[in-house]
């Protein structure tokens, strides 16, 4: 029938969102084009040889440049607090955060710095998580103890 699969319109500084499952997706920035080819910029605990997976911490993440396709095939743009906060210009500020962000350690916390924390704070300024706002009353009961214990 002649029918393609679109994609969506990517543009330098957009935040892509690649769902994982019915609560949590991955974010990524949208860097550009090098060599022909599209790159995001996201924050991975991949590599980190150091995980508790329990409290959904990973040590020694960073920032990597990946193509866009390799984090998955499904994904789309989500600038969803662009009605809320001013968009920070690409060139000027966002390339050179993540240029010097790259192969810097940080510390992957599904809390307090996701992939979502990670891509709001580079495209606006202000670092939030919708998703974490979304099942926070139900993480934090479980983690309390921990927290008051400083275990976490």
């Amino acid at each position: 029938m002649g029918l393609t699969q679109s994609r969506p319109e990517v543009y330098p500084g957009d935040i892509v969102e690649y769902p994982r499952n019915k609560y949590f997706s991955h974010f990524a920035v949208y860097y550009g084009e090098k060599d022909g080819v599209p790159y995001v910029a996201h924050l991975t605990c991949r590599d980190s040889d150091s995980k508790m997976i329990l409290f959904g911490r990973a040590l020694r993440s960073e920032i990597k440049l990946d193509p866009l396709e390799l984090l998955g095939k499904n994904y789309k743009v989500n600038n969803m607090m662009d009605g809320c906060f001013s968009v920070r210009d690409f060139h000027s500020v966002v390339k050179p955060a993540i240029d010097e962000l790259m192969g810097r350690e940080v510390t992957f916390d599904i809390l307090f710095h996701n992939s979502e924390h990670q891509a709001t704070l580079l495209r606006y300024g202000v670092k939030k998580s919708q998703q974490i706002e979304r099942i926070y009353k139900h993480i934090m009961p479980s983690w309390k103890k921990l927290f008051e214990q400083k275990k976490l």
